[in-house]
């Protein structure tokens, strides 16, 4: 079975023939094809939404960093414990010398 690979139009059904109306006179004032400005439309659409999301993810990124800022936190090691899981590290890979792999 032979795919073509030449696009497809989009299927503009619109069960409101006012609606189909208030589209078609909108794309012909914008001078553009009906399925050229309902593309322009829904990409518009996502990019605001993509905008408005990172908006937000942004604002909680600055709270999360303000919190963890404010108190020291249980998972980032001090110093000492640092050299400590460094020297196990050493002792491990150490140990594994001398192994055939």
């Amino acid at each position: 079975m032979s795919e073509s690979k030449e696009p497809k139009a989009m299927s503009l059904r619109f069960p409101d023939p006012q609606q189909r109306a208030a589209i078609a006179a909108a794309a012909k004032n914008a001078g553009v094809s009906m399925q050229d400005y309902i593309l322009s439309a829904a990409f518009e659409r996502a990019t605001a939404v993509e905008a408005t999301f990172l908006e937000h993810f942004e604002a909680s990124v600055a709270r999360s960093h303000e919190a963890f800022a404010a108190e020291p936190s249980g998972v980032d090691p001090n110093s000492e414990q640092r050299a400590a899981e460094q020297e196990a590290r050493r002792g491990l890979e150490n140990h594994g010398q001398g192994h055939a792999a």
